[in-house]
């Protein structure tokens, strides 16, 4: 996917500059060409030599060109990338280019740059989540400039929080991803929902189910991988993602998923309902926690909002609408009745009684039953193979549309 790109990296004054090493070795590995910009300050953390050995290119910090007097061309340096990325990118840097300051030879670079950009940021939590610094970024984006998020841990601070340049290895599978041919998907927007809702007692327990999120994740990272733009709604789960045409909202109770998917539903194209909702919820939740006083408990529960019964009737004529059935008797007959209640397109049927299948598992046998009446069953699969299967049902409708 990489060979015979040209890459430039500009490397930042951050502590994150010691990844640049392994990322760079990665970009080579990959078959990519890479030539380094390194700020003054970036020299402070890690060595031109060390970039120059694994790049297999000279590494450029001023203008001219100590040897030889020339100077190093940042207008023909920005033509010859095929991307720009900045790993890391300091908030000091982010402020430069947000406002067209060009006093470097890397702001310059930019200035010039003909080719897409990509940043990487890398800074202390307080500085990433400052509001000079989120505008920075955000006016970043409407020039174009692609950003790879930051991620959540610890940081050289000591502080645990969201500042950490993206790995290397995350990074690599952007680039991957960017370069890869349009899918048949582009431009199309998905909304998925996944995992359970959880519905308070008190400030301690809750009335919860055992979905992992596995399918719920396994589509969207096979929507995103096709090109479209996915919007995850995800309720509590271990499951996460690092594509970052994936955009995750965390949500706790089916209210909240709700209200989520509500904001979403008339934007989008496709919508799959994977998440495993509760159906009930406790009539009045306790402020404290409820203390054992007594042998028995009773908790009155109310219902809780059909998410996708509700906005089944908002479903317009180009939308596709995709919901699952988990039936332990009468399976087929059930999801049937949902398919048509629900004003679905297809639903996906899966059993407890199959052996493999439903919560907690990493593999899935289902079928799947469309609004003409068309039924297709599946053998026991990985949940990726099932996602695979489900977006082929849907592009066979969106062929035929």
């Amino acid at each position: 996917m990489l060979q015979n790109k040209k890459i430039i990296i500009g490397v930042c004054g951050s502590i994150a500059a010691y990844k640049t090493a392994l990322l760079t070795r990665l970009l080579v590995k990959e078959g990519a060409e890479v030539k380094i910009v390194m700020t003054r300050a970036s020299k402070d953390f890690i060595s031109p030599l060390t970039l120059s050995t694994l790049s297999k290119n000279p590494v450029l910090t001023e203008f001219i060109k100590d040897d030889t007097g020339s100077w190093n061309n940042h207008v023909e340096l920005g033509l010859w990338a095929d991307v720009l990325l900045i790993a890391p990118a300091s908030a000091h840097t982010i402020s430069k280019f947000a406002n067209g300051l060009c006093d470097n030879l890397l702001s310059a670079v930019y200035l010039s740059a003909k080719c897409p950009v990509i940043l990487a940021p890398a800074m202390d939590r307080d500085m990433y989540l400052h509001p000079s610094t989120v505008n920075n970024i955000d006016r970043l984006r409407t020039y174009g400039n692609e950003i790879i998020n930051a991620e959540h841990g610890e940081l050289a601070s000591g502080l645990i929080g969201t500042g950490r340049m993206a790995e290397p290895e995350h990074i690599l599978s952007y680039l991957q991803t960017y370069f890869q041919p349009a899918g048949p998907l582009k431009n199309k927007k998905v909304l998925i929902t996944a995992g359970p809702t959880f519905e308070a007692i008190d400030p301690v327990r809750y009335i919860g189910n055992h979905s992992s999120g596995k399918m719920g994740y396994a589509l969207a990272e096979n929507f995103a991988a096709k090109g479209a733009e996915v919007e995850l709604i995800s309720g509590p789960t271990n499951q996460n993602t690092r594509d970052s045409r994936i955009s995750v909202t965390n949500v706790f109770s089916a209210e909240e998923m709700y209200e989520s998917v509500k904001s979403h539903f008339s934007n989008a194209d496709i919508i799959i309902h994977a998440a495993a909702v509760a159906d009930y919820r406790p009539k009045d939740k306790s402020k404290t926690k409820i203390k054992k006083t007594s042998e028995e408990m009773f908790i009155e529960l109310s219902k809780t909002t059909d998410i996708a019964g509700e906005l089944g009737k908002l479903k317009k004529n180009h939308q596709i609408v995709v919901g699952f059935a988990l039936e332990t008797n009468n399976e087929l007959e059930n999801a049937k009745g949902k398919l048509l209640k629900k004003n679905f397109d297809f639903i996906v049927l899966n059993s407890l009684q199959d052996k493999g299948a439903g919560f907690g598992h990493d593999t899935n046998k289902v079928t799947i039953i469309s609004k003409d009446g068309t039924v297709e069953q599946f053998e026991l699969k990985s949940k990726k193979e099932v996602a695979e299967d489900i977006i082929q049902t849907i592009l066979s409708k969106i062929s035929v549309s």
